[in-house]
């Protein structure tokens, strides 16, 4: 089904119009977080203050599933970055559903669970527009489109567009990406101003990416 894609100010109003005073609106931003970086929380920041959620949780997953295997550092490091990042941030948590549950992180399956879990909220999945592109080949997207609300946002070289029901968010483009982090890091530059100060300062105390 086709959607014409709205502009920032009307989007929103449209959202604030649909809510049911009496559920909350939680948003969801998944990820490998390996490590989490200043444009995950921008992201997520954004998109909670344009469509007035109550807040958005970064959900940090146990193992992508990616054809490519993505390599991955343990979970405790990312899981603990997330928390210095976040802390004393107003409308931004942590859910660990993922961690938890091991094995493959398959959103249907973990959306399915938070929604059992938690029937009085209405979740928002936020994806970057390069994930945009992939919904198609999502595990059991037809029925997960019926689950949640997705939320796409914008990201240097990706153009949006979708057949699927996407609420678009505009927000300053930043070409972060958390592997330039890392080889950054390997190579031996510090990539200062790109991720918090904290999750840097924890990444050399513990020497990871080198």
């Amino acid at each position: 089904m086709a959607i014409e894609l709205l502009t920032p100010f009307t989007k929103v109003e449209l959202e604030k119009e649909k809510k049911d005073k009496n559920r909350k609106q939680i948003g969801i931003l998944g990820g490998n977080f390996n490590p989490v970086h200043n444009a995950h929380l921008l992201m997520a920041d954004q998109v909670r203050q344009q469509l007035g959620l109550d807040e958005v949780l970064l959900m940090p997953e146990y193992q992508p599933p990616h054809v490519d295997k993505k390599e991955t550092i343990d979970e405790k490091h990312r899981l603990k970055m997330l928390e210095l990042a976040l802390e004393g941030t107003e409308g931004l948590g942590i859910e660990t559903i993922e961690l938890e549950r091991k094995g493959i992180s398959y959103t249907y399956d973990t959306m399915k669970l938070l929604i059992e879990k938690n029937p009085d909220v209405d979740y928002y999945f936020i994806i970057g527009a390069d994930m945009v592109d992939y919904l198609p080949k999502w595990h059991r997207i037809e029925e997960l489109i019926q689950m949640v609300q997705f939320v796409g946002v914008q990201r240097p070289k990706y153009k949006a567009g979708t057949s699927y029901p996407v609420i678009w968010v505009d927000m300053p483009l930043m070409d972060i990406s958390s592997s330039m982090i890392r080889h950054r890091i390997a190579i031996g530059c510090k990539p200062n101003f790109l991720l918090p100060k904290p999750v840097l300062d924890y990444i050399e105390k513990e020497g990871l990416y080198l």
